[in-house]
């Protein structure tokens, strides 16, 4: 691969986070300052996709640049195999320091995927203790969401994701102090690419009062679109069955409170987001570095009666990303549908200054520097969704103002988006769109074997059920990352100098005329 650009990555990532809900996408409440500077002098793509709409399937096909069922990528408790080549190991070979901090999810013994150092432990488990099970569709996973998020909706003091994401915006910007002071030494002076990734606003949907008050009751939106089962396609029905929507359906307030917290939790990420990029600017990397933002998935948030992700809709499919770099991109809007999985080819021109890539595997993704230029690009992506509410494969394809959803098990959907932004009008029975939907199906059949895939997911269930169950037995040995961090190096200690160490900490150095 070629030498590197020099150019600085830091990708600002959250979790859940529909755009629908941000400013910059149309939304008139939330409260998101940073994020909005950003899209302001920034690239926005205002028709991002995910991969596949739960998170470990979606971020291991960011990482990858490939669909999930290409790298076994079906559940949240698939293993992430080390041999997948990841954009970190691309960046890594053409010189780049490569730095996670915070939520990827990775399931497995690898837990660094070619990132050189990870400052966090994950907040999800590695293990195989989250499966779902085809065999049995209607057995409701206990482990999984229910309506609790939503019926217990509101402020409060502290929760466990507060804990893990106030740590991992500590520990990237101790790590960009620590960047700009070796760089200042000339002890490590490589381009980085770091990737901050928080868990909010991702449920429960809590959040401490300073980010609840900054809403009002009166001013929260409820949902555009409200469907009863009845008039729910097929998986959505088993997705409120999952989920336990309709056992523990909640009231309009419930709504209004899981919505104003999820509307808090976003001021909250950009607040975190706020300190990593001032933090950026006072080590003096902020011109030399690309900033993107965006999610793993988006969150149906009461739309269609529906709840979190797991399906093809607009509010759990759709992602934000902004692309920052005002001195070479001017700012401008992209209609184009692209994906997640788009990052990796991107990154990797953005490292090397080349779409000449001899990739050592093959992608699925391509890149979005034709799009940053402005000089046209790509405008499809596609998706894959293996898991809980599922009872076969079920895939999706966007196209121009067309999105086509198929499974063998359920009729097919097509929606316009452009006439039907809410999708509310499935086009696929329409004589007059017979056309179009049977050149998706002849698609959809030219690039999936829907069958044999569908055999392959039960069979990776029912191995990684078992290997649970056996390896959960005596003593457990976790595959959870155990951050390393070397108290004899930090701080003061007698083996350097006190004026010495003092010199190498303060940030700029004192210089003396």
């Amino acid at each position: 691969m070629k030498p590197n650009t020099g150019k600085n990555i830091l990708v600002l990532m959250a979790d859940q986070l529909t755009p629908s809900s941000l400013r910059v996408y149309g939304n008139t409440v939330s409260k998101t300052p940073r994020i909005d500077a950003l899209a302001r002098d920034g690239v926005v793509f205002d028709s991002a996709y995910c991969a596949s709409p739960l998170c470990a399937p979606s971020r291991f096909a960011f990482m990858a640049g490939k669909l999930p069922s290409k790298i076994g990528a079906y559940d949240n408790a698939a293993e992430f195999a080390a041999q997948t080549l990841t954009f970190a190991h691309y960046l890594r070979a053409v010189g780049y320091r490569t730095v996670l901090s915070g939520k990827m999810h990775f399931c497995g013994p690898d837990q660094l995927h070619g990132f050189e150092e990870r400052l966090t432990t994950d907040i999800y488990p590695a293990d195989f203790g989250w499966v779902p099970d085809w065999d049995r569709p209607e057995v409701r996973p206990s482990w999984y969401h229910n309506m609790s998020s939503v019926l217990e909706a509101g402020p409060c003091v502290r929760t466990n994701q507060l804990d893990f994401d106030d740590e991992v915006t500590f520990t990237v910007r101790q790590k960009l102090y620590d960047i700009a002071r070796e760089k200042q030494a000339g002890t490590d002076a490589r381009p980085f690419c770091v990737v901050a990734s928080l868990t909010h606003p991702h449920d429960p949907y809590a959040i401490p009062s300073a980010y609840w008050d900054l809403y009002r009751d009166d001013e929260i939106d409820m949902p555009c679109t409200t469907l009863n089962p009845s008039e729910s396609d097929p998986h959505s029905r088993r997705l409120r069955h999952v989920c336990e929507n309709d056992r523990t359906p909640p009231t309009d307030q419930q709504i209004r409170n899981a919505r104003r917290a999820y509307y808090g939790a976003l001021s909250y990420v950009d607040a975190q987001f706020g300190a990593i990029l001032d933090t950026l600017a006072a080590t003096g990397l902020a011109d030399d570095t690309i900033v993107i933002v965006t999610s793993d998935h988006g969150d149906m948030l009461g739309e269609r009666g529906l709840w979190y992700k797991m399906t093809f809709f607009e509010n759990a499919a759709r992602v934000p990303l902004i692309v920052h770099a005002p001195k070479a991109y001017g700012s401008h809007r992209i209609k184009a549908s692209v994906s997640t999985i788009d990052l990796l080819p991107t990154l990797v021109e953005l490292a090397t200054g080349t779409r000449e890539t001899a990739w050592p595997d093959p992608i699925d993704g391509r890149s979005l520097v034709p799009h940053l230029q402005a000089e046209g690009g790509h405008d499809e992506t596609f998706g894959e969704y293996l898991a809980e509410g599922a009872i076969a494969p079920i895939v999706m394809i966007r196209r121009g103002a067309y999105k086509f959803i198929h499974t063998p098990a359920d009729p097919d959907q097509l929606f316009d988006l452009d006439a039907d932004p809410q999708e509310l009008k499935n086009l696929a029975s329409d004589p007059a769109h017979a056309k179009t939907v049977e050149d998706f199906r002849a698609e959809v059949r030219r690039r999936w074997n829907l069958d044999a895939l569908h055999q392959e997911v039960l069979a990776s269930q029912r191995r990684r059920r078992f290997h649970y169950a056996a390896t959960t037995q005596g003593h457990i040995r976790s595959w959870d990352w155990q951050p390393f961090i070397d108290a004899g190096q930090r701080y003061m200690r007698n083996h350097i100098e006190l004026d010495t160490l003092e010199a190498m900490a303060r940030f700029p150095r004192v210089t003396h005329e």
